[in-house]
This record gives structure tokens, C-alpha cells and sequence, in this order.
């Protein structure tokens, strides 16, 4: 007898990921185009003869362009359509990868920055959303994990395209093609990817949801006939969401996002924290730092390269994790593993940068604590690349209610982009400062924090429709509220 493993995917669930795994390559563009500076910071520096704080600063400034796509996407997208969207990041994908390797300034290099930002942030809102939106429930978490594989695949792609580019010419700085230095065509390189999504976009369906806003039943149905499968009707739930959606515009007032907790809903309020604490335990810290924190502890650049290189790769694998068992475990006991697991990994690594020598500038490492810090910086890629990487985005592109999902999802990847913003440009400074054992210690109690927040804080989505988390949130709060009289 086959187990379920090996018996053959439905054709509705092939069809699913199909759609997921194409919506996903604005993921891919996503990690591709924020971590392809890892290879470039010292070049640039060097090149614009750039001090620490406009360095941290050309190398952060995407980030605020991404949190401004984010909460245009997000509106954007309930006007224009889902794959619309998509195609207008494409084309800041592309236009800024081009003008980012032939940038003559570090201030029109930051500009170029900005605009590759905001293509981000339109990914990083359109693709959970759109993937959660087609997605049958059943499969829901794997599908929406698939953006953040998507993400690590393309910071993997942009580490390895940085490292092949770089050797090929001799090292970043040194010119490879056309007269122009390696660390440029780093940028260039993007437009591919750039290219391809798209076209994708141009191919891809419209999400149900937006069809049947826009009175396009007929649509909607295909589309849904052609994801769900024939246990469940099409009808039925073009119906549902045709419901819901008369619902929200017979009471238009309670499609804003305001609410009683510090000017906004609750549940925006959780989609937000999640959005920070996934930023604020540093993990992109790794990403964009890490060929200069090897290099800064004593590894020459190629072997740097290739611990930058290897760590994507850890980051890959883990995600496959996690896709294999968000639907299994559900989302909250994941996110609690991760926390305690990089909690714990980033103490490890403040402990091991606790005993450096040299100065901040020039932190040097025993090998024996070397070699601990780079082991304790690999665990700490798994336990988020497993838990809190994934699926911060598979809660965000479903814990909303469907009134609500778009505009308080670009507001959550907002916070998310500023978040990292600040991270990452307050990383340098702190390094200069104190050296790398201070900003650990603080991205360890970040973590630390994360675990009691879901704790009290996050819902279990696991297995409820999209239609129906209004009542996943009403029936929390009204326990909540119970709980708080009994105490009383």
C-alpha cells in the first residue's frame, strides 16, 4: 500500500503551485535584490571613499524605499489588481538594477537603491497575498512558505553571483566586463530575474478575490474551479466571498484599519509585531554584513565569500522545513522553536565576539571562538530560516480578515521594512562602537521577547478558511475578555 507521500499530487493542487510557485519569483527578485549589496559594501566604500554611517546608510536606503512599496502595493492592489501590481515591480526591478551598476554617485547609487526598494516592498506584499488568496486551505501554509523559499533562493543566487563575479575578475573592486568593476555588474545581473517575473506577471490569473470585487464571477469561478479541486465548489465560494465583500461595503467604515488599541486594530497591531521581531533579531544583519563580519574577524575575502555563500545555502535547506511541516504542526509551536533556538544561538554568538580581541574596527577572533561564532551564526540561520522566515509570511498573507488583508498587510511589511531599516543601518555604528558582541546581545533579547509575544499574542490559523478569520479573531478576543472577568 503507497503512504501519501508517494501517491500523486491532485491535478487542483499542481495547479496551485503553479500559480504560487510563479507568484513566488517576486520573492526571489525580493532576497535577490536586498542581499546582492553583500558583495558590493566594501567596493563601494572604497570606490565613494565612504565613512561607516552613509555607508550603512547606502546599503539600508532600499529598505525605506521598501517600506513606502509595501504600503503602496498593498493599495494599489484592491485598485488595480494583484498582477498588475506585480508587473509594475518588475519594472522597478529592472529599471534599477541596471542604473545601480552604472550609478557615478553614492547618492544617485542610493536613489537607484531606493527605487529597487520599493519594487521589493510591492513583492513582499503582492506574492503572500495572492498566494493565499488561490490557495486551497488545506495546503495554504506550504504554498504561502514557498515566498520565503523564493527569498532564500534569491539571497543564495545573489551571494553566489557575487562571488562568482568577483573571483572571475580578481575581486570586487577589479574590472570584469566592458571596463566595469565586478562589484557593478553585481547590480546588473539582476535585470534577468527582473525580465522574468515579468513576464510571468503578464501570464499569471487574477486573484478570485479581485475578480469578484470587480463583478468578474465568471473569472473568479475558473479560477477557483481550477485550484480547489472537486471536493469543494467554485460556486459556493465565489458566493462566500461575494458575501463577505457586500458585508464590508454595506458597513464601508469597517474596512479601515483604525481600532481601539493605539489608534488601530488588534490584529494589525500583531501583524506588525511580527513584521519587527522578525527584522529586529538581526537576521539580515547576517545577510548583508556577513562577507564583512568574516572578513573583520580575520577570514581573507574569497573564504568569506563562501561562508556568506554556504550560510544562503543553510537558509535554502531549512525553509524545505518548514514547508514540510507548517501544515502538520500549525504556526504557533514553529514560531516558539525558532524563537528559543535563535535566542539561544545569538547569546552564543555575543559570548564567542565577547572574547575577540583588536579593535572594533579590526575585531580579531581566536579560532577556536572563530570557528564558534560561525557554527552559532549557521544554527541561528536554521532555527529562522525553519520557523520565523517562512512564516511570518504565511501568517501575514492569511490572518487577516479578507476586508481588510491587502492594506493591513502593506502596513505590517512596512513596519517589516523599517524594522530592518533601522537594523541595518544602526549595525555599523554599533560594530564601530562597541564591536559585534553588544548588537548580539540585543538581537538575543529581541528573541527572547518574540517567544512571549507568540505566546500570548498569535492565532492559530492552521486549516481555517481566508473567509473566516473575522470570527478566528472575534471568538480570541471574547475569550480573552472571559478570562479577564473571571479574573476579576
Amino acid at each position: 500500500m503507497s503512504s501519501p507521500s508517494d501517491r500523486p499530487r491532485p491535478a487542483h493542487h499542481k495547479a496551485a503551485i503553479g500559480l504560487a510557485v510563479a507568484a513566488a519569483i517576486g520573492g526571489f527578485l525580493f532576497g535577490f535584490d536586498s542581499s546582492v549589496i553583500n558583495g558590493a559594501v566594501q567596493s563601494i566604500t572604497a570606490h565613494f571613499h565612504l565613512g561607516g554611517v552613509v555607508t550603512g546608510l547606502v546599503v539600508a536606503v532600499a529598505l525605506l524605499g521598501s517600506a513606502l512599496g509595501a504600503w503602496l502595493g498593498g493599495r494599489l492592489s484592491d485598485h488595480w489588481g494583484r498582477t498588475r501590481v506585480m508587473l509594475l515591480g518588475a519594472v522597478l526591478f529592472f529599471a534599477s538594477s541596471i542604473l545601480s551598476g552604472l550609478a557615478v554617485t553614492p547618492w544617485d547609487l542610493a536613489l537607484w537603491r531606493v527605487l529597487a526598494g520599493v519594487g521589493i516592498g510591492i513583492a513582499s506584499v503582492i506574492a503572500p497575498a495572492y498566494i493565499a488568496e488561490i490557495s486551497p486551505a488545506g495546503v495554504r501554509g506550504r504554498l504561502g512558505s514557498l515566498q520565503q523559499l523564493a527569498i532564500t533562493l534569491g539571497i543564495f543566487a545573489a551571494l553566489l553571483s557575487d562571488q562568482l563575479l568577483a573571483t572571475s575578475a580578481g575581486g570586487a573592486s577589479h574590472d570584469l566586463w566592458l571596463g566595469f568593476p565586478a562589484w557593478r555588474w553585481m547590480f546588473g545581473v539582476c535585470a534577468i530575474p527582473a525580465a522574468v517575473y515579468g513576464f510571468l506577471a503578464l501570464r499569471l490569473p487574477e486573484s478570485p478575490r479581485y475578480l469578484v470585487a470587480q463583478g468578474r464571477h465568471d473569472e473568479a469561478r475558473e479560477v477557483l474551479a481550477s485550484v480547489l479541486g472537486p471536493d469543494e465548489d467554485a460556486g459556493r465560494r465565489v458566493d462566500l466571498i461575494r458575501e463577505t465583500i457586500r458585508a464590508d461595503r454595506k458597513a464601508e467604515q469597517r474596512v479601515t484599519l483604525r481600532g481601539p488599541v493605539l489608534g488601530l486594530l488588534g490584529v494589525v497591531w500583531v501583524g506588525i509585531l511580527l513584521s519587527v521581531f522578525q527584522q529586529f533579531v538581526g537576521i539580515n544583519v547576517i545577510f548583508y554584513y556577513s562577507t564583512t563580519l568574516w572578513q573583520a574577524v580575520g577570514f581573507g575575502e574569497q573564504q568569506s565569500f563562501l561562508f556568506s555563500t554556504l550560510t544562503s545555502v543553510t537558509n535554502v535547506l531549512v525553509t524545505l522545513i518548514a514547508i514540510a511541516l507548517v501544515d502538520r504542526l500549525g504556526r504557533r509551536p514553529l514560531l516558539l522553536v525558532g524563537s528559543a533556538g535563535m535566542a539561544a544561538m545569538l547569546g552564543l554568538m555575543a559570548l564567542a565576539f565577547a572574547h575577540s580581541g583588536g579593535s572594533a574596527q579590526h575585531v580579531t577572533l581566536s579560532h577556536g571562538w572563530g570557528v564558534t561564532a560561525l557554527v552559532a551564526a549557521n544554527a541561528f540561520v536554521v532555527f529562522f530560516g525553519a520557523t520565523w522566515g517562512p512564516l511570518v509570511w504565511v501568517l501575514l498573507g492569511e490572518m487577516f480578515p479578507n476586508r481588510i488583508r491587502a492594506a493591513a498587510l502593506g502596513v505590517a511589511a512596512s513596519a517589516q521594512w523599517l524594522a530592518n531599516f533601522a537594523i541595518t543601518v544602526s549595525f555599523p555604528q554599533l560594530l564601530s562602537q562597541f564591536g559585534p558582541s553588544v548588537p548580539y546581545v540585543l538581537y538575543a533579547v529581541f528573541a527572547a521577547v518574540s517567544f512571549v509575544f507568540v505566546l500570548v499574542r498569535v492565532p492559530e490559523t492552521k486549516g481555517v478558511q481566508l473567509e473566516d478569520m473575522e470570527s478566528l479573531h472575534t471568538s480570541r478576543q471574547e475569550s480573552r475578555a472571559h478570562s479577564a472577568a473571571a479574573r476579576a
